[in-house]
């Protein structure tokens, strides 16, 4: 009786099951990438948890020797502010650091994405916006220096 039931399932039911083990091997991949990798501990706000990986030792050895060391964590510098936006950059950026140092395809020494450069801009601004305000753009979204232009050893001294 077994064997006829197996041999009654049809196309759908074998893709069904083919589909839930590629599933269940793709969760089980993920979730072992994600222990082994200390996933976990990026979800924290610990700067040492950014020096898991062996290409990221030299910006955390830098920053511990900044000026920003005793008021900022790496996270108030490469993550926007609001809920929303910190999960979501973390979450891109958790995923393409993973493929990146995965595959080994990325420039050593590690270089700062556009994308993550305005969060950094804008993380700058957050906090000196006072201090800077005379020199912000007259329209939002108009033109200005990044801040790293001229403050490149702030965040991260002797770079």
């Amino acid at each position: 009786m077994s064997r006829t039931r197996i041999l009654t399932i049809g196309w759908a039911g074998w893709l069904a099951i083919l589909a839930g083990v590629l599933v269940g091997l793709l969760l089980g991949l993920g979730l072992f990438t994600f222990g082994y990798g200390q996933g976990a501990s990026y979800l924290s706000n610990d700067p040492g948890a950014c020096a898991n990986c062996h290409v990221m030792q030299g910006h955390y050895d830098s920053w511990e020797k900044s000026s920003h060391h005793r008021v900022a964590v790496c996270n108030d510098c490469h993550l926007p502010h609001d809920f929303v936006g910190k999960w979501t950059t973390k979450a891109d950026n958790g995923f393409f650091h993973s493929l990146a140092f995965t595959l080994e395809d990325f420039h050593e020494p590690i270089q700062i994405k556009p994308r993550n450069r305005r969060v950094t801009q804008d993380a700058c601004l957050y906090c000196h916006r006072e201090t800077v305000h005379e020199m912000l753009p007259v329209e939002p979204g108009g033109d200005m220096l990044n801040c790293v232009h001229c403050h490149g050893t702030v965040g991260h001294a002797q770079r």
